[in-house]
């Protein structure tokens, strides 16, 4: 417990005191945080520091904040549940800057997410020549400013017919591939019917005027016989006909049932009147310095802010000064080689994260309460250093800040560490220690062992290298026409600093031409709907064995189907929106978040209800289940670390690295050859890496490759060869800079990943 000192209320409110916090796993924990200092709150992964920071601390914050708001204002807003905890006192007003996408729309961009952009269309409505309007004029989501070809989007969507169909099928055999048009449907028996089509024709013998009819018709007529008279009906193309309902519109408006098949037919370019540029010709026009505002919204934002640098006068100063300074965070944070034009949509987790952090940096309120999420994910050693300083800056500005966080570095930052566990799920839930860096270094916790310097075993023995994976001339984004080999049957780290290339070495040239399982960051459920169970297939057996032991259909026992609790549609929770603050979701108040129908609970299989599986974690799974192909699922999971996960939390709520370890799972028992895994690190503790690593290890001993990006030191230590680019980001960035195996990198001079393993190592 931190030292307190006895006496008034200003010694008493430099705490923030929480008593008897029971959320989730936590078990009746009372903690003392310090504020207006740098806490990290550490353990393995599921120990339940989350149910702690955000759903616990967080959630009162907010909570706390709108009972300050008027009668008035409370009555227009749900009434925000109270944690599992009995009191929280001395909280400040909680700001979360986590890894959730900023947007997902191609609208939103780094430029107006972080208001750079909105200055610099001031900035061109006062001093650029010609004059062409005032700063809306400027925008690209404003009728004024946008490209009306592509409404400001910058890119074209199109349906490509070539994906839309099979042409060795004819249209009766389901040569058409949208569901909209599948075997049996009303349209499939309409273009079957008409009479302007041969059926029976195979699609690629289709003739140009056939093909352009059936895809492209816009305003065409028909007639059938109906009732013994003939009736004209009016016919669009299929792809036309899409196109209407479809294109144009944002990927967050399209019916959720539809989205992936709307995704999966459709093709992105740059839009061809304004070149992706986003605006109309007049608008550029508009030039500063010769520059006009795409020029400046394509810089690398290291380069843009050069060049603002160099202007000056009365009225361009102030703005510039506005800009340079959000831009300087972005740069200091690692993130210079991204520009302002760049949509949010298609930032990383960990980039989104870091483009929140800089703005909050200009922020001058003091007294908050920060809170993030691993905000060192994706980012290279070098890299990190440079985001301790801001955290240490927002803590200098009189902020509490609470951070999340595996890495080491950030751990030994820390002013305070709380340590939570000492295992995941119901093992955890404990406060295993709280003090300073160096008590946490003598402290007997699996983040004191491994934060003392006893580091995970680096593998002796080296593997033999035989056979490569060829690359040549490279040249995918930021890649200069680089040739690399990649040794085949080893474990393969490709490294270097956030945006040097890595990932387009990877998922774009070496993919190409190399089939692989991957392993990546994507998320592995959208919705509440899924959970482990689904996503593993095991679900289809639980439901079978309650059909079997109940006498009834497998369906009933579906939260997706007819079990369903008919107020939630089987989502235990409701959706409320929220307005000015973010969306929250209740418990439903019909099934109290059970997801099914009262009399589908009554049923029973070993004397548990449906609801009552799928509160089970892994490991009680393992002890409840005796049926052999759910167990074979249950041991992947568990071999991965996630034997306190629970079999029915919902996908959309698990973390990167716990969605990756899920993905790793399900392909375990899979053959592959080549097994790529991007940043697998993420979301770990150090003692679940190592756990990892012996997966990995047992990947390759038996005879695949296996190419893992990666920042992190340890895991780079263990591999049999390291490709590291650089030597910066973006268009700095693109090189080999060195190759080999470990002692081999640590001894390059080039190589800033072979400086920090060098330190490591030695």
């Amino acid at each position: 417990m931190a030292e307190r000192v006895s006496g008034g209320h200003e010694q008493m409110s430099s705490f923030i005191e929480i008593r008897d916090a029971h959320t989730h796993n936590l078990k009746h924990v009372d903690l003392d945080i310090p504020r207006e200092k740098l806490v990290v709150f550490s353990g393995v992964s599921g120990s339940g520091k989350s149910s702690l920071v955000f759903d616990t601390l967080y959630v009162e914050a907010q909570r706390q904040l709108i009972e300050t708001f008027s009668t008035f204002a409370r009555r227009r807003l749900p009434k925000l549940t109270r944690p599992n905890v009995e009191s929280i006192r001395n909280l400040g007003t909680g700001i979360i800057i986590d890894q959730k996408r900023l947007g997902r729309t191609l609208r939103s961009t780094v430029g107006t997410a972080t208001e750079i952009y909105t200055y610099l269309r001031l900035l061109f409505s006062r001093v650029a020549q010609p004059f062409v309007g005032f700063s809306h004029v400027y925008s690209f989501n404003h009728p004024d400013g946008m490209c009306l070809a592509c409404k400001g989007l910058g890119r074209r969507i199109r349906i490509d017919e070539n994906l839309m169909m099979d042409p060795e099928l004819s249209l009766r055999e389901g040569g058409i591939l949208h569901p909209d048009y599948k075997m049996g449907g009303y349209y499939w028996r309409t273009f079957i019917s008409m009479g302007w089509f041969n059926p029976d024709k195979k699609l690629k013998d289709f003739s140009d005027e056939e093909r352009y009819r059936l895809f492209y018709e816009e305003h065409g007529e028909y007639e059938i016989e109906h009732g013994g008279i003939n009736v004209s009906r009016k016919w669009t193309g299929l792809i036309r006909r899409l196109e209407s309902h479809y294109i144009n519109k944002a990927e967050d408006e399209a019916p959720e049932t539809r989205k992936d098949a709307y995704q999966r037919f459709l093709v992105h370019t740059d839009c061809d009147v304004c070149g992706g540029r986003r605006l109309n010709d007049k608008v550029l026009t508009a030039r500063l310095e010769g520059y006009n505002i795409a020029d400046l919204a394509e810089m690398e934002l290291t380069d843009l802010d050069s060049f603002l640098a160099t202007l000056g006068g009365d009225i361009a100063t102030p703005l510039v000064e506005k800009m340079r300074s959000v831009l300087g965070h972005l740069i200091d944070i690692g993130v210079g080689y991204l520009t302002l034009s760049r949509a949010v949509a298609t930032l990383s987790g960990g980039e989104s994260q870091r483009v929140k952090m800089a703005r909050q940096l200009d922020c001058d309120l003091t007294g908050l309460m920060y809170v993030l999420d691993e905000p060192s994910i994706g980012l290279h050693p070098r890299d990190t250093e440079k985001l301790l300083h801001l955290l240490f800056q927002l803590r200098d500005q009189g902020n509490s800040v609470l951070v999340v966080e595996h890495d080491p570095a950030v751990i030994k930052a820390a002013d305070w560490v709380v340590d939570v566990g000492p295992a995941a799920g119901t093992g955890g839930g404990e406060i295993c220690f709280q003090g300073t860096v160096p008590q946490l270094q003598v402290a007997e916790t699996s983040t004191g062992r491994l934060i003392s310097g006893k580091r995970m075993n680096i593998r002796g023995r080296e593997r033999k290298i035989d056979s490569w994976f060829k690359i040549e001339n490279a040249s995918s984004n930021n890649l200069r026409s680089i040739n690399v080999n990649i040794p085949q049957k080893v474990l393969c780290c490709v490294t270097g600093v956030a945006g040097s290339g890595k990932s387009t070495l990877v998922h774009e040239e070496i993919l190409k031409q190399y089939p692989a399982v991957v392993v990546d960051q994507s998320p592995v459920g959208k919705s509440n709907r899924s959970n482990p169970m689904t996503y593993t297939g095991i679900f289809d057996y639980v439901r079978t064995a309650f059909a079997v032991a109940n006498a009834v259909k497998p369906s009933l026992f579906s939260f997706n189907s007819t079990g369903a609790c008919p107020q939630c549609k089987g989502q235990g929770r409701v959706k409320v929106e929220m307005n000015f603050l973010d969306d929250i979701s209740v418990e439903c108040s019909e099934c109290k978040g059970k997801r099914y129908r009262p009399e589908v609970l009554e049923y029973r299989l070993q004397g548990l209800s449906i609801h009552d599986v799928l509160q089970l974690t892994v490991e009680q799974a393992l002890t409840f289940f005796r049926q052999q192909t759910i167990r074979d699922k249950l041991h992947l999971l568990k071999r991965v670390g996630l034997n306190y996960l629970q079999l029915g939390q919902p996908l959309s709520t698990v973390s990167g690295g716990e969605a990756q370890r899920l993905k790793l799972a399900d392909e375990l028992g899979k053959q592959g050859n080549l097994y790529i895994l991007d940043e697998p690190t993420t979301g770990l503790h150090m003692a679940d890496i190592e756990r990892l690593m012996e997966i990995v290890h047992e990947l390759v001993d038996s005879g695949n490759s296996v190419i893992i990006i990666e920042h992190n030191l340890d895991v780079i230590a263990q591999a049999d060869w390291i490709i590291d680019l650089g030597p910066e980001g973006g268009k700095g960035g693109g090189r080999i800079m060195a190759t080999g195996r470990p002692l081999e990198l640590a001894s390059h001079t080039e190589s800033i990943t072979g400086a920090y393993l060098k330190s490591l190592l030695n």
